[in-house]
Formats: structure tokens, sequence, C-alpha cells
């Protein structure tokens, strides 16, 4: 017997009584059952976030189309997605590999959820590794004064592979304006440390220097505000006197390949939701 479909839905609106109800009602009509729901109530913003994942009913187009009649009645922006339909993912790279190796190797693995279409890189260093995955690589040299035309040919790339979501795994460029805007929602960086310590260059040399006892790394969505986007996920580890700048770097690595990859699996699994400059983030 053929298992039903599933789908996620999020939601977000003003918050006030009867969405759940409402939402709950709407599935139950159509002969949906409910999997699992999460909800979270902002009381400072006054707004309601809803994420539910459910099997059986009508075809996709007809659960979407049930919900817009809904939506007008609660403000409420959604979204509804097969979860059999893996998210497009384009990983733009420099010459660092670990967070791109890893990636890969959680994909291969399959436990990483997404179908990475490509990898784009201002270098020619990191073609044999995204090659032996089996996946097209773009070498797209950048410099000030061609930055808008290679730019440009990041987005053309963006629509012919149809592209959800642009992973920055250590692209050591900055996005312009135009281009965050483009991306908007839908562009996630790795920043090396706890944000916002120890911006630029060498930051584990500038926090052994520091003496710091924490080294973290911090996943967030792209904005026109350098690395000042919502932030999906951070995480830390523990250091101490005894290591050196070089210790910190390596330590520094698993933790950002560890925190790129939570983000993207949960931004994969629609687990997050934008909440102004903040995310709503619902646990597995």
């Amino acid at each position: 017997m053929t298992s039903p479909a599933e789908y996620i839905l999020t939601l977000s609106c003003p918050d006030r009584p009867g969405v759940v109800a409402a939402v709950s009602g709407l599935l139950a009509r159509h002969g949906c059952n409910i999997i699992e729901s999460q909800q979270f109530g902002d009381r400072k913003a006054e707004r309601f976030f809803m994420r539910v994942q459910f099997a059986g009913g009508p075809a996709e187009d007809d659960i979407r189309a049930a919900f817009a009649v809904l939506a007008p009645d609660f403000a409420m922006e959604f979204t509804v997605r097969d979860v059999a339909r893996k998210p497009r993912v384009l990983i733009m790279v420099s010459k660092f590999d670990h967070c791109l190796n890893d990636l890969l190797y959680r994909v291969k693995a399959r436990t990483l959820d997404i179908d990475v279409v490509a990898v784009v890189s201002n270098h020619p260093d990191l073609r044999p590794l995204t090659q032996s995955h089996g996946i097209d690589y773009h070498h797209l040299p950048v410099t000030p004064e061609t930055k808008p035309r290679q730019e440009a040919e990041v987005l053309a790339l963006v629509e012919h592979y149809q592209v959800d979501l642009v992973v920055l795994a250590r692209y050591m460029q900055v996005l312009s304006q135009d281009l965050c805007e483009k991306l908007a929602g839908r562009a996630i960086n790795i920043h090396h440390s706890f944000l916002p310590s120890f911006k630029g260059a060498k930051p584990y040399h500038q926090a052994h220097d520091r003496g710091v006892k924490l080294i973290g790394a911090t996943a967030h969505y792209v904005t026109s505000d350098l690395d000042e986007g919502p932030i999906i996920e951070q995480e830390v580890a523990r250091v101490n006197h005894s290591h050196s700048p070089e210790d910190l770097a390596a330590i520094g690595r698993d933790v950002e390949c560890v925190t790129l990859a939570r983000a993207v699996k949960w931004h994969a699994e629609q687990r997050v939701l934008l909440d102004g400059h903040k995310t709503v983030v619902f646990p597995r």
C-alpha cells in the first residue's frame, strides 16, 4: 500500500484567538492527518507562528488553494511544500573547503535532505572536490570592477538551476546590497565567531591574543547589514591557555561545520520562520 503524501505548512499572522482551530479544522475537513504541530506567539511583536506537518488529503495545489481562501481572514502569510521535494541548493565558496566538504558528505550520507545542484567559487581550487560528487562547478572570479557582472552571473545560475537556497560556506566576498535583497530569506552565511566579536582577518589569532575561553560560530540569513542578519543557529566550544592559534582554528572549523549544517537542515525542513530581525526555530 502506497503511503500518503506528506506536506509541511508554515504560517505567520497577527496573534489572535482561533488560528489553530481554523488551521486544524481546515485540514480535518480535507481528510488530512496531522503528524507534527508546533506554534509560538511572540507577545512583544503580537505575531503568531506555526509549523504543521500532515499527511493525506487532496493534492498539494488543492491544499494550497484552500489555505489561500482562509488566509485573508487572519492576514496570514503561508507556504505549503511537499516533503518529498528536496530544496535545491547552490553553495558558494572561496578557498576554505571544510564547510563545503562537510555539507557534501552529509548529503551523501543522507543525513541532510537537500539537492546540491551547483557550487560557485571565485577561485578554481575546490573544483576537484565538487566534481568528485558529480556536481557542477562554476568558477566566477571577482574584482571590485567586475563585481556587478559576477553577481549577475550568480543570479543567472540561481534562476537556471531553480535554486531554493544559497549557502555561503566560507565565501570570502561581501555580497552587494542588491544581491542581498534579491536573495532575502533564502541565503545563509556562516560566520567564524560568536557574533559580533573578532570580525575581519585572522579571527582566531585575535581570539588567542585576547585569551578567550569560548570560540564559536554563527549561522544567519544574509542581509545588506554585514554579518547582522537574523540568526538561525550558534554553537561554542571551550578552549584554554594551552591552545595555539592553529588549535583554535581547527576547533573553530569543526564548530563552523556543525553550526552551518544545522542551519541548512532546519531551513530545508522549514523549521525556521522570520520574525522581524529574529527567527523562530521550531526544534525537532
